[in-house]
């Protein structure tokens, strides 16, 4: 079973070819090819939602492990995430499904399922202390459409709707999920407009995204802090977030190695304590993250 929807920012290209404009990469997406992400396709001059309803991973989770300490804490929220991601990160966490592009079948996957179901679910998870869905894992932002179309059915339901995302999006999608949003968690790996370079994304878009979000609904922000990448951006990050809010929670989260990173040491405990006493000059809740 192929669940598939019609994406809804793009724009007709030359030679049938289909321009995204989901996120700043606005990638030009040839006839019958993928954009850089994965997750949409061109077929016959339309670009779709390819990864519709395509789930990798779904759990019932405390609210604190996506990480948010300072919403509905004690809760659960049902957690579901897809495939793909529209950034590179070599020290990528969950490169197993993030680093998956659409067309790399996996063993014994599901059939896709719909908004109706994801719904279903929640509810019947209620009694279980669920109080909502959590679109995360991979990045849940190239699943525009399900995201869209999911977030509006949880709120008519009662239920919250959580995004946990690299804030790699353009302005114009942002502002027309976000009035559907309660929370979010948004990564902001480093500091530095090169650092982001190597990652094939903008410091300034999630800078923007943050300072957006944060408007119009409770955000947190993690860091995985990575030695001898971005130990030395932490204080100017937590000073940049203090001037939107003091309140703004940040976590530092310890890096283990991982997909290109394999090879590399963790992170000390000692690094993260002593960033977060750093951060704390700065924000009122800084929380140490990943410390196993």
């Amino acid at each position: 079973m192929e669940h598939m929807r019609k994406a809804m920012y793009w724009s007709v290209a030359e030679n049938e070819s289909a321009q995204c404009g989901l996120c700043p990469h606005r990638c030009v997406v040839a006839k019958n090819a993928f954009g850089l992400c994965g997750a949409r396709e061109n077929r016959g001059g339309e670009l779709l939602c390819s990864g519709y309803g395509r789930v990798s991973s779904m759990a019932l989770d405390p609210i604190e492990k996506k990480p948010l300490y300072l919403f509905q804490p004690g809760k659960y929220v049902l957690s579901i995430g897809g495939f793909g991601c529209n950034l590179n990160c070599p020290f990528c966490q969950n490169h197993e499904i993030s680093m998956v592009r659409q067309g790399e079948k996996q063993d014994c996957e599901p059939d896709p399922v719909t908004p109706e179901d994801i719904v279903t679910l929640a509810l019947k998870t209620t009694a279980r202390g669920n109080t909502g869905v959590a679109y995360t894992y991979n990045e849940p932002l190239i699943g525009y459409e399900f995201l869209y179309d999911c977030a509006g059915l949880i709120r008519n339901a009662g239920l919250y709707n959580i995004v946990v995302t690299n804030g790699f999006i353009n302005e114009e999608p942002l502002e027309n999920l976000i009035p559907f949003i309660d929370a979010m968690n948004i990564d902001l790996k480093g500091f530095t407009n090169d650092f982001y370079r190597k990652l094939g994304g903008s410091l300034e878009t999630v800078m923007e995204t943050i300072s957006r979000s944060h408007k119009s609904c409770h955000v947190e922000v993690t860091t995985l802090v990575i030695p001898g990448e971005n130990e030395g951006d932490v204080e100017e990050l937590a000073k940049w977030l203090s001037s939107i809010s003091p309140d703004i929670p940040l976590h530092l989260s310890r890096f283990f190695p991982r997909f290109k990173y394999s090879g590399r040491k963790p992170t000390p405990e000692e690094t993260i304590y002593r960033l977060s006493e750093i951060a704390k000059k700065h924000l009122k809740f800084v929380f140490a993250g990943n410390m196993r």
